[in-house]
């Protein structure tokens, strides 16, 4: 069962291994290097990429990578060479967080 309640009080930690994470995040750090066009926001989405690795060192709170995730989402989103790995990337963190992914087959995950 997942908490609902998003007030700052409460603190939550992601318990994940965060492998998969890692994998997301080194396979778009990686796709990024390669993508050579100007990118205006290129240095933020390296910046939250860099973040969002250090974070899988630790026991990240959700709000955290998700924030992250957005900064690199709003970085790159609108560049279709970088849909997959970024995908890929959504799909890791909330696999972290909520122990649910997109890839996996239906079932509850609440």
């Amino acid at each position: 069962m997942v908490d609902d309640d998003r007030s700052e009080s409460v603190v939550r930690t992601v318990t994940g291994g965060g492998a998969a994470l890692r994998a997301a995040v080194a396979r778009l750090e990686l796709e990024l290097a390669a993508y050579r066009r100007a990118l205006p926001d290129r240095a933020v989405a390296e910046e939250e990429l860099a973040e969002l690795a250090r974070q899988t060192s630790g026991a990240p709170s959700p709000e955290q990578l998700r924030q992250s995730l957005l900064l690199v989402a709003a970085a790159l989103g609108s560049v279709s060479a970088l849909a997959a790995p970024l995908a890929a990337l959504r799909d890791a963190v909330e696999q972290e967080v909520s122990g649910c992914s997109r890839s996996m087959p239906p079932a509850p995950c609440w």
